[in-house]
């Protein structure tokens, strides 16, 4: 790797939701019952100790990325109890504590992971400080000498998605107006939350045409796109995953559609166990992010393709899967791959993630996930129904 490469390698700055992830850890042998049975009312369930991690954006994609060789600023707010300093002392530990924001008026977020074997995790998440955060916390000082900015969660700060999002749109724009390209990543939103009830397309709307890399789920790009589409695709799936029956031509290529007419110039959409969906803009303003950090156009412009997920055999938890794909994604861009290389190591990044308890704990260094592509890692094509989409 040159030496420009390397200095931007060393200029990231992930920002937004962090928190304080318990997950008990079940037996393996406990999935093989229904989740009535396992968390039945009055029921004692014998667990093993808590993984006890921080977790959300910030800490996943963030920490992720330090360990997949990027030098980050992280940012987020806590609050000043146990809680808060439990996770001041992890990031203090990677040596990238200093964007961590203190306040008295909010307690640490936190959440309880039910992550059962062989059944998707139930979250019961405290959003605590994350409510707080506002455009103000990050500073122009802060931005000096970043060339990326990545906020995650923004449905799950309270702060960014008021008003048809205008903090969020406010903090969006002074990342960009400094010179430096952005990355968006969603959270699902609680149905009976307050965040429910935000104007989400109109939120995008506003904020899009300040994005580069737009990187939601599926579930939570339909859940805010169009409900009713949703529900149609959960009807279909009955009991299993909603992945298990969208078809990525018909159902997700029309979203992305959308989503690039209102601004954003590439789209990163996690689509679970299948893989994840990209596409691109054409024109000038792909061309700006390609020149931003020379990437090859040829490779990036008006590109639309599946990246397939890889086997993993074995199976301890998604948590923070998603958000470690996106940090494999970011750093091979930041390393000047092209767009293919870049999906293939998100896609292959967030099979490793699924051997941990934690977002960390399955990471091994970018190049050694490359070595295992090269060497013919096989791939989770079933159920992968593309359509004319080139899968790769």
């Amino acid at each position: 790797m040159g030496d420009k490469q390397k200095q931007r390698l060393k200029s990231v700055m992930v920002a937004g939701h962090v928190c304080l992830d318990i997950t008990p850890v079940f037996p393996q042998n406990v999935g093989t019952q229904g989740l009535g049975d396992i968390l039945a009312p009055g029921k004692l369930i014998n667990v093993g100790n808590a993984d006890i991690h921080a977790g959300g954006a910030v800490a996943n994609t963030g920490l992720s990325m330090k360990i997949l060789g990027t030098d980050v600023t992280l940012a987020g707010k806590i609050g000043m109890d146990q809680f808060g300093q439990v996770i001041k002392g992890i990031f203090e530990e990677y040596g990238c504590a200093d964007g961590l924001v203190e306040t008295e008026s909010f307690d640490t977020s936190y959440s309880v992971v039910i992550a059962i074997p062989g059944i998707d995790r139930i979250f019961l998440h405290n959003p605590g400080a994350n409510h707080a955060f506002c455009a103000e916390d990050i500073t122009e000082q802060m931005l000096v000498g970043i060339s990326h900015f990545h906020l995650g969660y923004p449905p799950l700060m309270r702060g960014l998605y008021l008003n048809e999002g205008r903090e969020l749109v406010t903090l969006l724009k002074k990342v960009k107006q400094a010179g430096i390209t952005t990355s968006l990543d969603m959270a699902a939103i609680d149905p009976e939350s307050e965040a429910a009830q935000a104007d989400w397309g109109q939120i995008l709307n506003n904020s899009l045409p300040y994005v580069d890399f737009f990187m939601p789920s599926i579930e939570e790009l339909a859940y805010i796109m169009d409900r009713n589409m949703l529900k149609e695709w959960q009807a279909r799936a009955g009991c299993k995953d909603i992945t298990s029956v969208i078809h990525i031509e018909n159902d997700v290529r029309p979203l992305a559609g959308r989503l690039l007419g209102m601004g954003a110039k590439m789209l990163f959409i996690k689509c679970g166990v299948l893989g994840i969906y990209f596409r691109t803009a054409s024109g000038a303003s792909m061309q700006a992010l390609c020149d931003a950090h020379g990437l090859a156009p040829s490779d990036w412009v008006g590109k639309e393709g599946f990246a397939v997920s890889y086997h993993q055999p074995m199976l301890l938890s998604a948590t923070g899967a998603g958000d470690t794909s996106i940090a494999a994604f970011l750093t091979a861009m930041l390393e000047g791959k092209s767009l293919s290389r870049c999906v293939q190591l998100a896609a292959a990044t967030g099979a490793c993630c699924l051997t941990a308890l934690d977002a960390l704990g399955g990471l091994a260094p970018l190049h050694e996930i490359e070595e295992r592509i090269d060497a013919g890692w096989a791939k989770k094509s079933e159920g992968v129904n593309c359509g004319c989409i080139k899968a790769y």
